[in-house]
């Protein structure tokens, strides 16, 4: 059951997933708006500058019913004459068409805005498969188109059968009306037609694009494995981070590992702590090569060992350096007076080894201030 789960897709589809579908051409899309818009805006257009427009065709009508006897045994001048006219007449209608392409243009707004998709213009051999065709027409997506296209059909069509069947008086008495007042009740019929279709148009529409958003993001879930699988993408294998972590941790123990010869002393704990202090004249206060506890702590007593880099035991100051410092960073000034007594041990000791004499005793009781130490520590 649980595998079942991970396959299906319930999970809406994330802010990427939507973004990758922008750029296939994938976006919601209702061609309902787009002619109901073109309804809307033509019927504007026309109301504003439909008396113009007749007058203008008019015009052109007449002129073009005019018979010039040089243009008539002139074939030339005919064929300027209808270009002529011709050009006149787009440029009448043109405001009409130019209002009816701003309302194409705008339809996509509806549902989100424009978006352009070069891998929507590559061609998909998939699409010419006979096979796959008949399948997307006989899948549930098909006979939703097809219910769909029913029942537009079947309300545009008993709106327009209801408008007549109303109307049918006035259509009757047109045939015996003079033709102005004929052509007059005519466009108001054509006018009452128009606002009953627009209204079926809206009604549509507002089925339509609700129906159209459901089933694009209905597309686009995503299963439970594919959003652990993007997650992991976007943030990283949690696997692969860990292994570059334990590297890293790695690299820098063994960076803190070569440093361990160079030191002047190693402060321990004895056993639990071990920190490798360095100084020289170019250094403003001591700084802290190295540091570890547990193994990592046996590993540098044992390097340090090994080359000669003298061990002094102060538990108190080993934990304060080993908490308090981090690696490469010079100790605090609090830290100046403790460390001075290790370092002067340190000198002491070496001078010692040169020349002979007394040994040097290693100091006792390193005083640290109280704000370094623990809690469990402070008097």
């Amino acid at each position: 059951m649980a595998e079942e789960s991970d396959v299906e897709r319930t999970e809406p589809a994330s802010a990427r997933r939507l973004e990758q579908a922008r750029e296939e051409g994938q976006v919601p899309r209702s061609h309902e708006v787009g002619a109901f818009l073109v309804l809307i805006v033509g019927a504007a257009a026309f109301m504003v500058l439909g008396p113009w427009m007749m007058q203008r065709l008019s015009v052109l009508v007449r002129r073009g019913l005019v018979v010039d006897h040089q243009a008539a045994h002139e074939p030339s001048l005919m064929l300027t004459r209808l270009g002529d006219l011709a050009a006149e007449s787009l440029l009448t209608l043109a405001p009409l068409f130019g209002a009816l392409l701003v309302a194409v243009l705008l339809s996509p707004f509806f549902l989100g805005s424009w978006n352009f998709s070069a891998k929507a213009l590559q061609p998909d051999p998939s699409r010419l498969n006979p096979l796959q065709g008949i399948a997307r027409l006989v899948s549930w997506h098909g006979v939703v188109e097809l219910v769909k296209a029913i029942a537009k059909a079947s309300l545009l069509g008993g709106v327009a059968a209801w408008v007549m069947w109303s109307e049918r008086g006035d259509l009757l008495a047109m045939f015996a009306q003079p033709l102005p007042v004929g052509l007059a009740n005519a466009g108001h019929l054509l006018s009452f037609s128009f606002l009953a279709i627009v209204a079926a148009m809206l009604l549509i529409v507002a089925v339509d694009v609700p129906f159209q958003l459901w089933q694009y993001h209905d597309k686009l879930k995503m299963s439970r494995e594919e959003v652990k699988q993007e997650g992991k993408e976007l943030e990283g294998n949690p696997e692969i981070k860990g292994r570059v972590r334990q590297l890293q941790r790695e690299a820098a123990r063994k960076r803190m590992m070569a440093a361990v010869p160079a030191a002047d002393v190693i402060v321990t704990n004895p056993t639990h702590y071990a920190v490798a202090l360095a100084y020289s004249s170019g250094m403003g206060a001591p700084k802290v090569l190295a540091k570890g506890a547990g193994e990592i702590a046996l590993k540098i007593r044992q390097l340090a060992a090994s080359n000669g880099v003298p061990l002094v035991e102060a538990p108190v100051l080993a934990r304060a350096l080993h908490r308090h410092v981090d690696l490469d960073q010079e100790i605090p000034a609090l830290l100046y007076a403790a460390v001075a007594e290790v370092l002067a041990y340190v000198y002491q000791l070496s001078h010692w080894r040169q020349a002979g004499g007394e040994p040097p005793l290693p100091p006792e009781r390193i005083a640290v201030p109280a704000e370094l130490l623990p809690e469990s520590e402070r008097g």
